[in-house]
């Protein structure tokens, strides 16, 4: 568990997820989903190198983590989520990023009101 929030490891979990979750595909990132039959959220977040140098991506999955961290007790428990950043993730503040997160997770039906 790392800031509060329970993290996603093992490369055999975001492999499940690519294959058999759904996607919400948005221009600031890409959020997939699925059940995980538990009564919490786990979240991994990836940035590949088309994101940039190393601090781009480094930024891209620190906006991300920080706008899932405080939106958290909004979104509906039991899911396993990935959030992957896009190439303008870095360059936009995490308010944007936050607000786009909710509004997507919102028309999928995965918050709590």
């Amino acid at each position: 568990m790392r800031h509060g929030v329970e993290t996603i490891c093992k490369d055999r979990m975001f492999r499940r997820l690519y294959r058999s979750g759904k996607s919400i595909v948005k221009p600031l990132f890409v959020v997939y989903y699925r059940r995980n039959g538990l009564d919490r959220n786990r979240i991994g977040i990836t940035a590949s190198k088309t994101i940039g140098i190393a601090v781009q991506r480094n930024r891209a999955r620190r906006v991300l983590r920080e706008a899932y961290r405080l939106s958290q007790n909004q979104i509906a428990k039991g899911y396993d989520l990935i959030l992957v950043a896009r190439t303008r993730t870095s360059c936009v503040s995490m308010n944007v990023i936050q607000q786009e997160l909710l509004a997507a997770l919102k028309k999928e039906g995965l918050l709590l009101c």
